[in-house]
């Protein structure tokens, strides 16, 4: 089979300002990034503000293994497969970073015959987003930096600047820095940091926002140091929230382009899985529901992170009423939960299936606890047999989802059509009836030891002595009232990535507690996470390259 590069470069790509039209957006409401991208204003929210919403569809999955599941290449094949059914359908996805493009992931336009193009283009700068968004973070990292050295009206503790730098690759020599050495007026010197651009609070609030006004208001409450006495200062504080602004007001709109099969497809931000909500904007999503019937959307790595964080976090802010939602797994990936290892899943092993089966059964479980009905797509590959396939059936019929198998890897919006029908069949019966998990006012610790045994299935949760001290000032400060988002291991349900399938008699070790005051959460960080990555021994920039006529190799 060809690569995924090979396929998007052969691409019938249409002008999208046809796809545009298809979707029912006026000429004023587009602006042109070339032939095959646009943004789209936000004035099509108001324009279509009585309109009723689409069907509402999130594609999670199980925790990733090396194996591979597939979930943006089912969220796009998906899409692709409700057209083919004659539904008005559209994919909305994150915007890959950088980063892992370069490093070992790869990028994130889906897979095969269900892609997202122009994959070249949406896998590197694509419409300059996350550079406005590294501008801004950086500009308000100076402004702080600049404050210490004129005077330091506000009494901020150097030792207490938590406003770190940010830059869109993985980088691990920049984790640790000290800046201002050299002359006086070379600026105070200081320990501070680099972190990647996808872990920058401008990212998660960028999603978060509703419009520029609240975008603004998100920008004002980011904390960025503590003064002497141990007090909050602001974005705002430093008056930073309009020049922040400024150089987002284009970043804030929602980017078009199209799949393979030329289904519309919103891809918009990309904020860390694991330090925020792993989700697209909620300004794409909800333009997304006022154009299509079936908005088809997904959240990052497995369901005990991206689910639980698109529930609690982005759709309680933005109101959103999930319709239902397509958990993915494939016979291999479970096989690898049940003991396998990744040259051992070529034969049909019954028994590592039914070893493997309950990390899906764990999620499927989690999921419905949230009132949204739960369908199974597997991923199927030619070495799957009848018999782990009607394992899988009946397993997931036991615990109440449906089930589906999808190709579309192979077969692009064809092989989607089964997922397709079922998604339809599941959201005509209207019977989600959707609730967060948790009241965002409870306790922290109530908060995290509530997803920490409802999703993860831990005995409890326990605080090292620095993280206790900061949940005293956090409560303190008066931030304690907001959801909490888990960073946490994306491999398995514990925060040990070892521990596969669905582990139990575990504790869940909260490390650190940091205040995203802007975004609206707190961070509770577990395990080992780091916030700027680094490259493997062979990365996967090694091996890309660009030809004198423009072709280019290497990209995945």
């Amino acid at each position: 089979m060809k690569t995924d590069v090979q396929i998007a470069q052969e691409a019938s790509m249409l002008n999208i300002g046809a796809i545009a039209e298809k979707l029912g957006v006026l000429d004023d409401e587009l602006e042109m990034y070339g032939k095959y991208k646009a943004k789209l204003s936000l004035d099509i929210l108001k324009r279509l503000e009585n309109k009723k919403n689409g069907k509402l569809i999130l594609v999670t999955a199980i925790n990733p293994t090396p194996a591979g599941e597939g979930k943006t290449t089912v969220n796009v094949g998906l899409s692709m497969g409700l057209n083919k059914i004659g539904k008005k359908a559209i994919t909305l996805l994150r915007e890959p970073s950088l980063g892992p493009c370069f490093g070992i992931k790869g990028g994130a336009a889906g897979g095969g015959y269900a892609q997202v193009v122009p994959m070249e283009d949406i896998n590197l700068h694509f419409t300059g987003d996350f550079h406005a968004i590294t501008s801004a973070h950086n500009l308000l990292a100076a402004m702080v930096d600049n404050h210490l050295q004129q005077g330091n009206a506000l009494n901020i503790d150097p030792k207490r600047v938590v406003w770190k730098r940010v830059v869109d690759m993985n980088d691990r020599a920049l984790r640790n820095i000290v800046i201002g050495l050299g002359k006086k007026t070379d600026g105070v010197m200081r320990e501070s940091g680099f972190d990647i651009t996808v872990a920058s609070e401008i990212m998660a609030i960028l999603c978060l926002a509703r419009d520029l006004s609240d975008l603004k208001a998100r920008l004002a409450r980011m904390v960025v140091a503590y003064n002497t006495k141990g007090e909050a200062v602001t974005a705002n504080d430093i008056q930073a929230t309009g020049a922040m602004a400024l150089l987002l007001k284009d970043a804030i709109k929602p980017n078009l382009v199209q799949t393979l099969e030329n289904t519309p497809a919103i891809i918009h931000g990309g904020p860390f899985a694991n330090i925020a909500h792993g989700c697209n904007s909620v300004t794409a999503t909800r333009t997304g529901l006022k154009l299509a019937d079936y908005v088809v959307t997904e959240a990052g790595f497995g369901a005990d992170l991206g689910a639980e964080k698109f529930f609690d976090i982005k759709c309680r802010f933005a109101g959103f009423k999930p319709d239902a939602t397509v958990l993915v797994a494939t016979v291999k990936a479970l096989k690898m939960n049940g003991g396998l290892s990744k040259t051992e899943l070529a034969n049909e092993d019954l028994e590592a299936l039914d070893k493997g089966v309950v990390n899906l059964e764990q999620h499927i479980e989690n999921l419905k606890k949230y009132g949204v009905p739960v369908i199974v797509a597997i991923n199927r590959f030619a070495q799957d047999t009848d018999k782990e396939l009607e394992l899988l059936r009946s397993r997931c019929e036991k615990c109440g989802a449906s089930f589906a198998l999808t190709e579309v890897f192979a077969k692009g919006g064809e092989g989607g059509i089964e997922l397709a029908n079922k998604v339809v069949e599941v959201c005509e019966k209207g019977e989600a009836s959707f609730a967060p998990l948790y009241d965002e006012n409870d306790s922290i610790e109530n908060k995290l030891n509530k997803i920490a045994k409802e999703i993860y299935r831990a005995d409890s949760v326990t605080f090292t002595a620095s993280a206790r001290k900061e949940l005293e000032t956090i409560e303190a400060l008066g931030y304690d009232k907001m959801p909490i988002c888990v960073a946490k291991t994306q491999y398995s349900f514990s925060d040990d990535p070892t521990k596969l399938g669905a582990p139990r008699g575990f504790e869940i070790t909260v490390r650190e507690l940091r205040i995203a005051a802007g975004a609206g959460f707190i961070v509770a960080l577990t395990g080992d996470i780091m916030t700027m990555p680094g490259l493997p021994k062979v990365p996967a920039a090694n091996h890309m390259d660009i030809s004198e006529d423009g072709t280019i190799v290497g990209l995945s």
